[in-house]
């Protein structure tokens, strides 16, 4: 499951990141609320974790545009606020739980278990051709041959694959697989475009993952 923190301390943030991968879910992160309203519209996430206040817009205005949308993708809100009038006005703005900082990584791993407990009752599939991702358990499977692939690999090819048949571009791939603030002038994603391309055995009539030179990728059905 996929995992957006919005969140402009970057000590929390990386402590996030790190401690949420281990658990196996994939993770993206944002230090503005500009930035984070417009990946979280993208409707790649399962969960939000946002600070209130950050740059840009507030995790509670970015909660309210999200709702709009998105009104069952659980929110939860990380915070140094903690009156009762403050606690309430979070919820109500459409967040689910509320966290206080500093925060204990188990508590909040268990609060993150709990939103999600709904949504692992149905396995999610996503497929590309030959092509079958279970994001939940992290596998890959080609004509249900397991196919193994690194934790990058793996993001990389998610992200295509959630956003199949439309153009995606080196940046977007960049702040979706990588980091906001990776530079995406390294030959990086062709580096790991060929490598998704020789694991999952994808010859030149399998054009299964295109390239749009100077723009980007497109994971094509065809």
């Amino acid at each position: 499951m996929r995992i957006l923190v919005v969140e402009d301390e970057p000590g929390i943030s990386n402590f996030l990141k790190q401690g949420l991968e281990e658990e196996a879910f994939a993770v993206d992160v944002t230090d503005n609320g500009k930035s984070g309203l417009e990946l979280a519209l993208s409707g790649n996430y399962d969960l939000l974790l946002l600070d209130w206040m950050v740059p840009g817009i507030s995790g509670i205005e970015l909660t309210r545009q999200f709702r709009k949308d998105f009104p069952q993708t659980p929110v939860i809100f990380l915070t140094a606020k903690d009156t009762l009038d403050e606690t309430i006005f979070g919820l109500q703005s459409g967040a689910n739980d509320y966290i206080k900082k500093p925060f204990h990584f188990e508590e909040l791993l268990m609060r993150i278990r709990v939103q999600l407990r709904g949504k692992a009752i149905e396995i999610e599939k996503l497929t590309l051709g030959p092509i079958e991702i279970f994001p939940d358990k992290h596998l890959v499977l080609r004509n249900e041959e397991e196919v193994q692939l690194t934790q990058k690999e793996f993001a990389l090819l998610e992200y295509l694959v959630r956003n199949k048949n439309k153009v995606c571009r080196r940046t977007r791939i960049i702040e979706s697989v990588w980091d906001i603030h990776f530079d995406y002038n390294t030959g990086v994603i062709d580096v790991f475009i060929n490598s998704l391309r020789k694991k999952l055995h994808l010859n030149r009539d399998e054009d299964y993952i295109q390239t749009f030179r100077g723009v980007g990728y497109m994971a094509k059905e065809l």
